[in-house]
Parts: C-alpha cells; sequence; structure tokens
C-alpha cells in the first residue's frame, strides 16, 4: 500500500464517485491523501481539514491548528482494508502537520453509520452531537457549512439534520488524559451497516468497547 499527498482533482473525483455524500465539503482538500493497493492502483482519497469552524479544537481546549477534522474517506473498496488505511494516514498527520494534537470525525446516524472503521482504529468515542442545519438544494441534502460556502443559494429549504456520532483521536501524548475523561462505550455496529466507502462492515473493521489510546509524542 502505498500513500501520498492528493491533488484537488483526485479529492473532488473520489468523494464525486466513492462517498455517499457525492461532494468534496469544502475544506476536504486542507490535507487529503491518495491511497494506492500493493497493485499500485488508485483506491481513492482520505481527507483531513479545518472542518465547519475555526474553533473546532475549543471545547478540548486547543487552539486553530492543533485540531482538525477527518471530513471524508472516499475509497473504492481496492484498498486491503479501511481501518488500516487510517492508522498510516493518521501517522503521516504528524510529518504533514507537526502542530495537530487530535483529530475529531463523525459518523452519520442517518446513514446507518455508527463508525466501525474508527472503533477498529481505537478512536475515542463521545457520544451524539447536536443536530446541525441543513438544506435541501436541487433535491439533494447539504450541509449548512456547504450551502454557506456555495454563497447561500436562493430556492434551498432549510431542515433540521441528523444527530452525527462523535470521535476523537490523541496525536500527542498531553490529550490523553482528557480522552480518558470523555471517553464512553461504542455504539453498537447497526444492522446491514457500510462503511463510508460503501463496502459491507468486515469483522476486520470492528472495534472492542474499550479503545486503547494513542501514545505518540
Amino acid at each position: 500500500m502505498r500513500i501520498e499527498r492528493a491533488s484537488r482533482k483526485a479529492v473532488d473525483y473520489a468523494c464525486k464517485k466513492f462517498h455517499y455524500a457525492q461532494n468534496a465539503a469544502p475544506r476536504a482538500h486542507d490535507l487529503a491523501f491518495s491511497v494506492f493497493n500493493n497493485a499500485s492502483e488508485w483506491c481513492g482519497c482520505v481527507c483531513f481539514g479545518r472542518g465547519a469552524t475555526n474553533d473546532i479544537g475549543k471545547p478540548y481546549g486547543l487552539r486553530s491548528g492543533e485540531c482538525i477534522e477527518l471530513i471524508r474517506v472516499a475509497l473504492n473498496g481496492k484498498q486491503k482494508n479501511v481501518s488500516s488505511v487510517l492508522a498510516v494516514c493518521l501517522k503521516l498527520i504528524k510529518r504533514h502537520a507537526p502542530l495537530t494534537k487530535m483529530v475529531v470525525s463523525f459518523a452519520d446516524t442517518e446513514q446507518g453509520h455508527s463508525g466501525t472503521i474508527y472503533q477498529a482504529t481505537n478512536w475515542i468515542y463521545c457520544g451524539l452531537s447536536t443536530s446541525a442545519t441543513e438544506y435541501i438544494l436541487n433535491g439533494k441534502r447539504i450541509h449548512g457549512r456547504t450551502y454557506r460556502a456555495k454563497g447561500k443559494p436562493k430556492g434551498a429549504e432549510k431542515v433540521k439534520g441528523s444527530q452525527k456520532h462523535r470521535y476523537i483521536y490523541p496525536l500527542h501524548k498531553s490529550m490523553i488524559p482528557l480522552c480518558k475523561s470523555l471517553a464512553q462505550p461504542y455504539p453498537k455496529k447497526q444492522a446491514q451497516e457500510v462503511n463510508e466507502d460503501k463496502r459491507p462492515a468486515s469483522s476486520r473493521e470492528t472495534g472492542g468497547s474499550s479503545p486503547t489510546l494513542a501514545l505518540n509524542d
């Protein structure tokens, strides 16, 4: 497996073709990686970025740049498994964004996701998020940040978004005590759950109920 920085074109294509949202979120290009399997076939992208707000790290006492979001896992299924890809990408963050101390991500309950790949890579589960405002535009549901990034187009219908499972991953050992204090039992995998790359969740993608925290410096 080979993982390298992704081009903007690769991110846009992977998110459109391989992710259920069928679009690249506004910050998905910030720190994105292209994934290649052992046969050198391109498998898609894993995208990290600032997220919906510069204050994404504020609840954890972190400043802008110290906390980023895993925004998209847009893979076509040709990779060995998603958890191995994600584990390597987390290590690469230290090289490409050395100030980062924590990564945050969300699993969409409306899509039937409970965060199987996060559990498999020992993320910390912190419970459900509050429902965010979303919009229906041209028959498609989009996040409020996407609506704003598009310049608040007319004709969009404002709707209540779904709750999401929130996961955090400490990249610096100083964050481990906080993570331990926030940890909750993993939610159970929903029936017929599929991962973000649209493959059925396998036993290899399923984590236990007690995560092992990262010990990276």
